[in-house]
């Protein structure tokens, strides 16, 4: 039993290899009857057998025209402007005052810090500053008496001088002794004394007042700094924008500058769109401009379409702002930043979307359908068009990209080529046949583009 349920395996085995094979065999035929050349006799009557009429083809008739070419670029969103919301002094969360995820507007209030000890230090400053004000007033009084005292001198110091000249003058007569003459000069000496003592006392009356004005101006700086920290107790908004989620709750100690912010704000319209591009696609880009392939219109080069991650279109194009100068090593790209207009709020910061990046107008683009290009066995694209004898070529192609339902061109056609869109596989090389006729003798079934302008968005290698 064993043995024949064995055989049975063996044969069934046998049977799916011989039919692989066979259908490799097909496979190969087909492809060899529609590559080789036509017979002489196909070549000189119809396409298939004796006495049959030539098959019938739709076909499509080259047109060059414009195409604005764009290449689709993944990236994200980013905001404009991000503030970190930090304390800038310490103490505890008596009030929050915003709505989380609420839009708030530069110097909104958005948490009162306990306040208490700092306005007691502002009272204190006052405080201080009120004594050292006191103080410079007493020294500039003492500087009045100061100035006082030195007139005083000055006036007892002139006297005595002239005493003395007058005893000198009497002594010299003899009539006053010569002990009368030494007192009157130790009194002038002694006013001369007295005069310099109340000279440095008032200078040094005058060097108090500078101190006391220093200690003014120290006491007033103070003040400042305390009303300063004052005023840091109500922690603002610094710019414009929607506010996150509050990290602390009221009744939270908090401390100055610390490393969690409380909370985050994000300016988001306008709004920025950070994408990649390789270097190899820049340096293909520049090179085509350089040659003339591709045009460029600054009013259109620098406008910027976005596709969001739904696969929706943004309803607002935006403005590329700059291309980075600096290739990140990692990834051979530079970053291009665009910036567009929010106003619905729709685009959040770290969305992933694709923006539409215009690389210029192709004036004499070459577009065929897709169904027109096949492939040969190596993979190489490939079409199919009829001569003017009503004959069959093939053409081996060079694509650039795909746009839309069909392939952008770059060799293998030129204008006025007719290139077989319907009826491809009753045909071959070499083959005569018919392109279809409506009843008043013009080609039905040609199917000639316009000359209009077409846009295209490339989003990686087609061909």
């Amino acid at each position: 039993m064993h043995a024949r349920m064995n055989s049975r395996r063996v044969r069934g085995a046998a049977a799916k290899t011989l039919v692989g094979w066979l259908l490799v065999v097909a496979a190969g035929a087909a492809i060899y009857h529609y590559t080789r050349p036509g017979t002489a006799e196909e070549a000189s009557g119809g396409g298939g057998p004796e006495g049959a009429p030539p098959p019938e083809v739709a076909v499509e008739v080259v047109e060059p025209r414009p195409v604005t070419l764009k290449t689709e670029l993944p990236g994200r969103t980013a905001a404009r402007l991000i503030a970190e919301i930090r304390p800038q002094v310490s103490g505890l969360i008596q009030q929050r005052l915003f709505t989380e995820g609420s839009d708030v507007k530069q110097g909104e209030v958005l948490y009162i810090i306990d306040p208490a000890p700092f306005e007691a230090e502002v009272a204190q400053a006052e405080a201080n500053l009120t004594g050292a004000r006191q103080a410079a007033d007493r020294a500039r009084a003492a500087i009045a008496a100061a100035e006082a005292a030195v007139r005083q001198r000055q006036a007892v110091l002139t006297l005595a001088r002239t005493d003395l000249e007058r005893i000198e003058q009497l002594a010299s007569e003899g009539i006053v002794s010569q002990s009368e003459r030494d007192k009157m000069v130790t009194e002038a000496r002694v006013a001369e004394a007295a005069l310099v003592s109340a000279e440095a006392e008032l200078a040094s009356q005058r060097e108090a007042v500078g101190v006391a004005e220093a200690g003014i101006g120290q006491a007033q700086a103070a003040l400042e700094a305390a009303r300063i920290q004052l005023d840091h107790t109500r922690i603002v908004a610094p710019i414009s924008g929607r506010i996150g989620i509050s990290q602390v709750t009221v009744g939270a100690l908090v401390t100055a500058h610390q490393a969690t912010p409380l909370a985050t704000i994000q300016q988001l319209d306008p709004i920025y769109v950070d994408v990649s591009q390789s270097t190899s696609e820049l340096l293909a880009l520049r090179r085509r401009l350089e040659s003339a392939e591709l045009t460029s219109d600054t009013a259109t080069i620098d406008t910027v379409g976005l596709r969001l991650e739904d696969g929706s279109a943004y309803d607002h194009t935006g403005t590329l702002a700059f291309r980075d100068v600096t290739v990140d090593q990692s990834t051979g790209s530079v970053t291009l930043r665009a910036v567009f207009p929010n106003p619905e709020g729709l685009l959040l910061p770290g969305m992933f979307v694709h923006a539409i990046v215009t690389e210029g107008t192709r004036n004499d683009a070459i577009l065929v359908s897709q169904q027109a290009v096949s492939r040969d066995p190596k993979g190489n694209p490939l079409a199919l068009t009829v001569n003017a004898e009503g004959k069959v070529e093939q053409r081996m192609l060079t694509l650039d990209r795909a746009i839309g339902d069909q392939w952008l061109v770059t060799s293998g056609l030129a204008r006025g080529d007719r290139v077989i869109i319907e009826g491809m596989q009753r045909v071959r090389p070499g083959a005569a046949v018919v392109v279809a006729s409506d009843a008043g003798g013009e080609t039905a079934a040609e199917t000639r583009v316009s000359d209009s302008s077409v846009s295209s968005v490339y989003s990686g290698n087609g061909a």
